[in-house]
């Protein structure tokens, strides 16, 4: 028995339940749903990663983003392009689908979309966030989004980097350790 059917809600609770799953749509929908977010006139955030194995530096980065605006869209790199990034042998460790349910199950995060693109281009260019955050790590950059966020009528907005966390420092601290 799954833990989802040891904890069933009532049948009232069940119809609004939204689970992190449920927040986890393909980039078509995302788009809608931030054209609609924005025809109300409330602020559309993207941000985007890879976001395997969670940590304190994920959380904050997602809070800031998330505190720029109305309505958080995170889009997660696909398995394939995460290989394409060169992030390391054997990454990502968390399979893209239980990596953007993590993300979603996190409060301020409205929706996840996994994205195939190495750079975001296509992604952005569909979504048309007002504003798109990036790591502070990337100031100063070119950045390969820039033309499709202005292009969308949006900004780029860096967040403050978190005490130099990351999950390859993490991966190479267990490697070595296991030695």
């Amino acid at each position: 028995m799954s833990w989802r059917a040891s904890r069933s809600p009532s049948p009232a609770a069940a119809k609004a339940l939204v689970t992190a799953a449920d927040k986890v749509v393909d980039r078509a929908q995302a788009a809608a749903r931030a054209a609609e977010v924005k025809a109300r006139g409330d602020t559309v955030v993207f941000t985007c990663g890879v976001f395997d194995l969670i940590h304190v530096g994920h959380v904050r980065y997602l809070e800031y983003a998330r505190g720029l605006g109305d309505f958080l869209i995170v889009g997660i790199n696909s398995d394939a392009s995460v290989r394409e990034l060169g992030k390391g042998p054997g990454r990502p460790l968390v399979p893209q689908d239980e990596r953007a349910e993590i993300v979603a199950a996190l409060g301020c995060v409205d929706l996840v979309c996994i994205y195939d693109e190495v750079r975001p281009n296509d992604t952005i260019a569909m979504i048309r966030p007002n504003v798109h955050v990036k790591d502070a790590a990337y100031e100063g950059a070119q950045l390969p989004e820039a033309d499709a966020v202005k292009q969308g009528g949006g900004v780029i907005r860096f967040a403050p980097r978190v005490d130099d966390r990351s999950t390859t420092k993490i991966v190479e601290r267990i490697a070595k350790d296991a030695r």
